[in-house]
């Protein structure tokens, strides 16, 4: 059976065992890979958590604000028509 070709890294040292550093680092940068995407899915998802709870309290906090100002707009637009009306001089025909 031909031997089975190892890496330089992985080179066999002189007593016939593999190079201890090399594979432990090795193993190290796979941990930390599969750590980085870990951490990766849970940052992720908790960010998005986050973020939906601030943007549904801001909505919350400007829907009253937002009603005031469209209530207030139409009220100043109907006035405005009304008194257009009343006065004889309407600002467009009615249709």
């Amino acid at each position: 059976m031909p031997p089975i070709p190892v890496p330089s890294s992985h080179a066999p040292t002189p007593a016939g065992f593999a190079r201890p550093a090399a594979g432990l680092k090795d193993i190290e940068e796979v941990v930390i890979h599969r750590v980085m995407q870990r951490v990766d899915v849970v940052l992720d998802q908790r960010l998005r958590e986050a973020i939906a709870t601030v943007v549904l309290e801001q909505t919350r906090s400007i829907v009253p604000r937002l009603r005031e100002e469209v209530e207030s707009v139409v009220r100043h637009a109907v006035y405005e028509a009304v008194a257009e009306e009343l006065a004889g001089h309407p600002g467009t025909p009615l249709v």
